[in-house]
């Protein structure tokens, strides 16, 4: 009877704690290391607790990513990031996979930084594929929701073809695909952009399934 009991109870903590990281999410970045990330790591390390992509030394060759190991569909990605230096070009990547033997991905980003004398924060851009824009915030809003040189809080919900993007809580898209051939699922990857010398940094990553 007693071992019933316990092994009853050790099923419903099981189930409880399950329940309770399916509503939290988990953390894809330890803050210490890049485990379950790859990439190259020429330009991307660990500091005070976030992933740092490129340099203030040196302008970055390539457009370059860090991405999951883990591929992922129907999510709710939080984290924060912050873009200094003198290139302006960033971001986050989703559903998407790389291409072999490049340095390049192809698939959903979601952009930081500026584009001319545009904000991009939380634009939503097909990279390597349809290679254009396919959704923005308001540009006004926009400029009074972002910090420049700053943290600044992102989420990105995928549910089934709609897509939609909050930017420190403003949101910028609300996006639905209707190309069936459009990949639904694929690794998240952290991008800085070739150009001048910058760093992309990025910290607090939380993703949380979907059904």
């Amino acid at each position: 009877m007693f071992r019933t009991l316990t092994l009853i109870l050790v099923v419903v903590l099981m189930i409880s704690t399950a329940s309770a990281e399916q509503r939290k999410g988990k953390s894809l970045f330890d803050g210490k290391t890049l485990k379950g990330w790859e990439g190259n790591e020429k330009f991307f390390r660990v500091e005070k607790g976030a992933i740092i992509g490129g340099s203030l030394k040196k302008r970055i060759p390539n457009n370059e990513f860090l991405c999951t190991k883990e591929k992922y569909q129907n999510f709710e990605l939080r984290l924060k990031a912050k873009l200094v230096g003198e290139g302006k070009n960033a971001g986050i990547q989703f559903r998407s996979k790389r291409i072999p033997n490049h340095h390049e991905v192809i698939g959903f980003q979601c952009d930081i930084g500026a584009m001319k004398d545009r904000l991009i924060w939380g634009s939503l851009y097909d990279e390597s594929r349809r290679r254009k824009f396919l959704a923005q915030g308001d540009a006004k809003k926009l400029a009074k929701a972002v910090k420049t040189d700053d943290w600044n809080e992102f989420v990105i919900r995928c549910e089934g073809p709609r897509i939609r993007i909050w930017v420190n809580g403003f949101q910028t898209v609300d996006h639905t695909e209707k190309e069936e051939n459009i990949a639904n699922s694929g690794i998240i990857g952290l991008q800085i952009h070739s150009g001048p010398p910058a760093e992309a940094m990025y910290k607090d990553i939380q993703i949380r399934k979907l059904n």
